[in-house]
């Protein structure tokens, strides 16, 4: 059963606030945005950031405690992330050089963002 439509939208928009908090803590830290929600047929990619030699591929995940959020991202979404992750670097490649990165970032009302750096490797 699908949720109401103004509990999606709210989803959505706190979804959207998770990844700015994200992309402000990214920033304070040294890392530059290169692109936020990029969109392809095969999946999105919240955040990508680089520092350095560094292209980091960053999924944002705001749950209601940190321990939902990190349990959030199962094998089929990190899949259709780093496949995305392939289809971006093929649009850009002037970054294709760049170390390439997994990270995870995990959101819960009122703590700072937790970056989880080198979350996952992807299987291809």
């Amino acid at each position: 059963m699908s949720r109401p439509a103004h509990a999606k939208q709210r989803a959505w928009r706190y979804g959207r606030l998770a990844e700015t908090a994200c992309a402000w803590h990214l920033r304070l830290r040294g890392y530059g945005i290169i692109a936020r929600g990029f969109r392809t047929p095969v999946g999105e990619i919240d955040i990508v950031a680089r520092r350095g030699r560094t292209l980091a591929v960053i999924e944002v995940k705001a749950r209601a405690d940190f321990a939902a959020a990190a349990e959030a991202l199962g094998t089929r979404q990190r899949r259709r992330i780093a496949d995305a992750a392939l289809m971006f670097l093929r649009a850009r490649p002037d970054l294709a050089g760049l170390d390439l990165r997994f990270d995870v970032m995990l959101v819960r009302p009122w703590r700072w963002p937790r970056h989880l750096t080198d979350a996952w490797r992807p299987n291809h």
